[in-house]
């Protein structure tokens, strides 16, 4: 089982850069790409909520889970 992470699709589709992003949700660029590449083992919900309110998307858009 695995959870993926698509903020690379929602960047793409916002047209926005991954540098951007870390500096509208207030975390680091190296904790994003931690992030974006699935090897975080925990996201915070204050994280994921600004995730998606800065990327105008629901939970479900970003987490993905794969059986």
């Amino acid at each position: 089982m695995a959870i993926m992470i698509n903020i690379d699709v929602m960047l793409a589709r916002r047209k926005m850069s991954s540098g951007e992003l870390a500096e509208r949700i207030g975390i680091t660029p190296s904790n994003l790409s931690i992030l974006k590449t699935g090897k975080a083992k925990a996201i915070r919900l204050s994280t994921l909520e600004a995730l998606c309110r800065e990327l105008d998307c629901q939970p479900g858009d970003i987490l993905e889970y794969i059986p």
